[in-house]
């Protein structure tokens, strides 16, 4: 018998790398990923070369699926809550034409304007990519679900843009134009636009219900300071015990009324509880908060319009801090029985609230998960 020949040092060297690189390319394979499937190009910070997302359609990472947030959401958001915040500085003419729009959209302020041209040209790989946003909305949901039918064509000029936007289906041309007169809102009306539902056009036929994602748009402030300003003082307590837990469950029943043309208390106290969990312990924890509103709450989370309708006032009190608190990752749930005894309708609130069959079933429901209990009447 010839005696085996056990390989040098070097050898088993070159053997090991071998198996190491045949290894990595089987994961590859295996997780998605690969060359093409990097972060996009373009504006907008910490994007290299290429056009795309980090788990966009097509390919690679898929984390959540397509209504899944994207490495670029949180831009995406933080430059559309400075257009509205500006919007009274923004000029928009909208061109209805056959198959769809031409519009142009402009500020002479050159920051506002650089954002205009930032947030379309991101918009557009949206639309191409079919990476959806805004899914609350339904006009927004309908629009993204027909986004392979749009063609989008735009361009800078010296002061924004200007965007052609068409389509060959008559029904996703109706969906464009409607989509362009709730932008002109948002121009004309800023945070009261953007905080409502948007119907999808009679001509356009309704797609079957579906689960809709929530929001988990934040905003970090640092150690101290609470996150959502002019809310009731919190005290920094570093080295007291009971700290607060990242894991806390807080469910707030709300039930009671408040003078229509204030502030509801609640919502006022909800925010000390988001700005405790913040700003009052050692470190910063962010607990998951639901609130459920019913009985003479229930049309707290009306929008501008629908609550001005109803009580006469101009526009909602609340809607500065239920934005703020829905930034900070606060649910909202609306007895949907309260709200239709009360000749409302799901359409009539705020888009970020989600109306629930019943407020017993919210609350069994979200104790059975896990939350506890708070009575604010």
């Amino acid at each position: 018998m010839r005696p085996m020949n056990f390989p040098t040092t070097a050898g088993r060297l070159v053997l090991g790398l071998l198996v190491m690189a045949l290894f990595c390319v089987d994961v590859a394979a295996q997780t998605g990923r690969g060359p093409g499937f990097g972060r996009g190009g373009g504006r907008g910070p910490g994007f290299g070369m290429g056009r795309g997302f980090r788990g966009g359609a097509g390919g690679g990472e898929q984390a959540g699926g397509p209504h899944a947030h994207d490495d670029r959401h949180d831009a995406d958001h933080e430059v559309f809550q400075f257009l509205l915040s500006h919007h009274d500085k923004i000029r928009r003419t909208v061109t209805e034409t056959d198959d769809g729009v031409i519009t142009v959209t402009e500020s002479d302020d050159p920051d506002i304007a650089a954002k205009i041209q930032e947030h379309v040209h991101w918009m557009k790989i949206r639309v191409d990519e079919i990476q959806p946003i805004r899914m609350r909305d339904p006009l927004f949901a309908e629009l993204f679900r027909h986004a392979d039918k749009i063609k989008m064509q735009h361009e800078d000029t010296e002061k924004g843009v200007r965007v052609i936007e068409t389509s060959d289906d008559p029904a996703v041309a109706s969906l464009i134009k409607a989509h362009a007169e709730v932008v002109s809102g948002f121009v004309a009306n800023g945070f009261a636009e953007a905080m409502k539902n948007h119907a999808v056009p009679a001509d356009v036929e309704a797609p079957k219900a579906t689960q809709q994602p929530t929001s988990d748009s934040s905003v970090g402030t640092p150690l101290g300071q609470p996150r959502i300003p002019a809310g009731k003082p919190v005290f920094h307590l570093p080295d007291a015990t009971q700290q607060p837990r990242s894991d806390s469950k807080l469910l707030i029943d709300v039930t009671q009324s408040s003078p229509a043309d204030q502030t509801h208390d609640a919502l006022e106290t909800i925010a000390k509880y988001v700005n405790l969990y913040h700003a009052g312990g050692k470190d910063q924890q962010s607990p998951e908060i639901a609130v459920v509103l019913h009985g003479g709450a229930t049309f707290i989370a009306l929008n501008d319009d629908a609550y001005a309708s109803r009580f006469g006032t101009k526009g909602n009190p609340n809607a500065l801090r239920l934005r703020q608190l829905h930034q900070a990752g606060v649910e909202f749930y609306v007895c949907g029985q309260s709200l239709l005894h009360g000749n409302a309708r799901p359409d009539d609130l705020v888009v970020f609230a989600q109306t629930a069959v019943s407020a017993l079933t919210s609350l069994v429901n979200l104790q059975s998960d896990g939350f506890v209990c708070i009575d604010l009447k």
